[in-house]
Order: structure tokens, then sequence, then C-alpha cells
């Protein structure tokens, strides 16, 4: 009983304790407020009205007023920064490292600051520079992600690896699609200045980082044909189906080359058509149309088409179609048939692209890394107008 007593007196005491403490916590929040400058409230009126320009204006004026507003200048330096007037933002965060009495958090935070600076501003050097200082600070996953954006513009591949690689150490998520890249850009290089075997040991460490890299394995069967050995090539090209049956067509031009290489034309065709039922596509179906054209003959070519086109309408299928009418249409038709042909290619060619799937950007040949917003393996192996259909 005494309990329940000594209770009923409690409650009302804690209820009183947090009521003062609440006062007193209001009472520091509008004191705080009070020495705030006006221009402080203005330029946050600003922002959240997303007028960037007049913020500034209002910014400027109280850091001239109050310079020891270290919070000011980085919003200020931010802004900047936003508007792409790099060098002011570069200014305000250099004056603020200038300051000896600046705490150390805040010049960690001015380095990376600064640093952003550099990489927005195209001064990859000072940003690389900048960015390492911050590798054992609280900003060394930002930091990491920035060098890794840096080595990839300057196509340092090695240095881009060993910066994808010690990011997915620090438990800054899996790099292994980037890596896989890198490993193919290396490889790329080896083949251009013709070391087939130099590429071949690259490819090996681009498949072990990612064993469904489509274009390691393409540039495998590049390698192996470098090599003169064409059948090793048509058995790499030919994995490409079990790693992405869409990314066939990519490599149905190499292997029917290859087949022709190696006598057996007509085995290249019928898989090229065993493809094509598996994963309609615009690009495959020019490779197959040829090639049944030149094996089989016109009639051939043209049924082959006509099916298509009933399978998966699409006016780039269409496009083909009278293509192939054209080849054996009679002569007073063939005016009239050109003018229809003309006309459809004309339009097809608008939907004939990649797209982006990251940022939509839309391009004729197909990129491994987008020119957009520069992220791998973000294009899908179809045209707008096919993925259109699909969905």
């Amino acid at each position: 009983m005494e309990f329940e007593t000594w209770w009923l007196l409690a409650v009302p005491a804690f209820f009183t304790l947090g009521w003062i403490a609440a006062r007193v916590d209001i009472k520091q929040l509008v004191s705080e407020s009070r020495s705030l400058p006006r221009g402080y409230f203005k330029g946050l009126n600003f922002l959240l009205n997303e007028q960037p320009d007049k913020a500034i204006d209002a910014f400027i004026e109280i850091v001239k007023l109050d310079p020891e507003t270290v919070e000011l200048h980085f919003a200020l330096g931010n802004l900047f920064r936003r508007r792409g007037e790099t060098e002011r933002a570069i200014r305000v965060h250099q004056n603020l490292l200038a300051r000896p009495d600046l705490p150390q958090e805040h010049k960690v935070h001015a380095q990376f600051e600064l640093g952003q600076d550099y990489l927005n501003a195209g001064l990859l050097d000072r940003a690389e520079e900048t960015f390492n200082l911050l590798i054992d600070t609280q900003y060394s996953a930002q930091a990491r992600r920035a060098l890794l954006e840096i080595y990839q513009r300057e196509k340092e591949w090695e240095r881009a690896i060993e910066a994808a690689e010690a990011l997915q150490d620090s438990g800054a998520g899996g790099r292994q699609k980037e890596v896989a890249q890198f490993y193919c850009e290396l490889a790329q290089d080896e083949l251009v200045h013709t070391h087939p075997d130099a590429a071949i040991t690259l490819l090996e460490k681009a498949l072990a980082a990612d064993r469904k890299n489509v274009r390691a394995t393409m540039l495998m069967g590049d390698a192996f044909l470098a090599q003169g050995d064409t059948e090793a090539a048509l058995l790499a090209w030919r994995r490409v189906e079990h790693q992405s049956v869409p990314h066939v067509a990519l490599v149905a031009q190499r292997l029917m080359d290859g087949y022709r290489a190696v006598g057996r034309a007509q085995e290249g065709v019928n898989l090229l058509k065993f493809y094509l039922t598996e994963a309609s596509s615009i690009d495959l179906l020019e490779v197959v149309f040829q090639a049944v054209l030149e094996l089989e003959g016109v009639d051939a070519a043209t049924q082959m088409v006509s099916d298509e086109l009933r399978r998966t309408p699409t006016l780039l299928g269409l496009d083909k179609l009278l293509e192939a009418r054209l080849l054996d249409a009679p002569p007073e038709m063939r005016s009239e048939l050109s003018m229809v042909k003309n006309l459809v290619h004309g339009y097809t060619q608008k939907l004939a692209r990649y797209q982006c799937s990251n940022c939509g950007f839309k391009a004729r040949q197909y990129y491994w890394q987008c020119p957009g917003c520069s992220k791998w393996e973000s294009y899908p192996p179809r045209r707008t107008e096919e993925l259109n259909v699909m969905n």
C-alpha cells in the first residue's frame, strides 16, 4: 500500500520536471534563433523557394558581417558548386582551410568539399591529391568513390581496379561488375596492340571477378581468333548464350563469320535461327536475313522475315521485310515499293537506338559504359522499339 501511494505522488512530479525541461529547451531555442542574423532566415527562405541565386546573395552578406560562421561558408560553397561557379566554391573552401583556428572536424569537411570542387571543375590531379588525404578519415568511403571516378575518367584502369577492390574491402559494397569491366578495358587495349596472350590472361581475371560478364566472353573469342584458333573462338562466343540469351545478338555476326571461315556456314545459320526463336532481336534478324539470303535464296529469306514479323511486329521488322520484297518484286512495282520502303526506313532510324536504363541516353551503337551517366552495363541489348513492344 505504501508503494502505491509513493507511485501516485511520483507521476505528477515527473510530469512537472518534464514540463520545466521543455520550457528551458524552448527558451534556449528562441534565444539561439534571435542571435542568428536576419539574413540567415532570408537565405533559408530563398532556398526553400528554389531561388539559389538570391540565397547566395543573402549568405554572402552574412559572411561579410560575421566571418566566423563556418557552417554558412560550407552552405555558400555548396551553392556555388551546384550553380556551376566552381572557382568561387574553391575560394570559399580554400579560405576556410587557411584559418588557423579551424577545428579538425571542420578542416576535414572543408578538404572533402574542396575535393568535390576540383572534381566538378575537371582539375583531376588536384582532386586526386585532396581525396588521397581523406583516406584515413570519416570521409574514407566518399573519398575512395571519388578516386574511383577519377581513375575511370583518366582511363587508368589498373588504378581503378585497385580503388574498386579497396572499396570492396572497406565494406562499401560489391564492385565485381566494375572490376570485370576494367579488366576488359585493359584486354581490349592488348588486342588493339595485337597481344592476344596478354588479353586472355586479363579476360580470365575479368571472368573470375564476374563470371556473367558478356563482354569478357566476347573478347575472349576475339583473342582466340587473333591467335588463329577459330574453333576456340566459336566455343567462346557460344558461351554468351549461357550468360545472357538477349546478348547473343551482339555476337551474332562474329558467329556467322566464324562458321563461314571453318566451312560450316549452314550450321551457323541454323544456330542463329534457333537463337532468333529464343530471343527476338532486330540486330540478330539482320544477320540471319543476310545469311539465309546468301545460302538459301530470296524466297527463304523473305519467308523467314515474314514469320519473324508475325511473331514480333515492329516497324524495324517491316523495314527488313520490305527490303526482302524489293529483291524479287516485279519491275512495275519496284518504284512504288521502294518509295514505301524509304519512308519506313527513314522513320525506323529514329527507333533504331539503344537506350540507357539508368539515365535514358540514346545511342546508335551499343555501349558497355553509358556516355551520359558513366554507368556500366546499363544498356539492354535491344533497340528502343523492341523494348516498347515487349513492355
